[in-house]
């Protein structure tokens, strides 16, 4: 090997381990984080059910930074929730006999997304109520 390609290798791998060395650094630094957006508050959920039938479920929702905890009142079963809200991602799960897996987008004051039974996939929208005021 003459001493010009060594030269011209040698540049080669100086660029390479550089371009290496660039990009993982950037690949570590974090992600600037959003906070989430606000779901506190009572919900209805109108739910098309993974065998086409559509009823009413309630939802009503504590938030604490990203984790979601409350409570579940659907036709035949009632009890707590929990989850996460990340941004505008939105995923709880009931307390419940028969599971439901809820995930969706949160728009303002409405979710739209799906949701998961052992007997299926079913869709949902929901809204938030109105908060109320106690009169002073």
């Amino acid at each position: 090997m003459n001493a010009r390609n060594l030269k011209y290798q040698f540049a080669a791998l100086i660029l390479l381990l550089f371009t290496l060395s660039t990009s993982r650094t950037a690949a570590q630094e974090p992600l600037p984080s959003a906070a989430p957006v606000d779901v506190e508050g009572k919900w209805t959920i109108s739910a098309k059910n993974p065998e086409g039938s559509i009823d009413t479920k309630y939802v009503e929702l504590k938030q604490s930074g990203n984790t979601i905890t409350g409570h579940f009142k659907g036709p035949n079963q009632s009890g707590g929730l929990e989850g996460t809200v990340n941004n505008h991602h939105i995923v709880f799960r009931t307390k419940t006999r028969e599971v439901l897996t809820f995930r969706g987008q949160v728009r303002g004051d409405t979710i739209e997304g799906t949701f998961h039974t052992r007997r299926g996939t079913g869709e949902f929208h929901a809204f938030r109520e109105p908060a109320t005021t106690n009169p002073t």
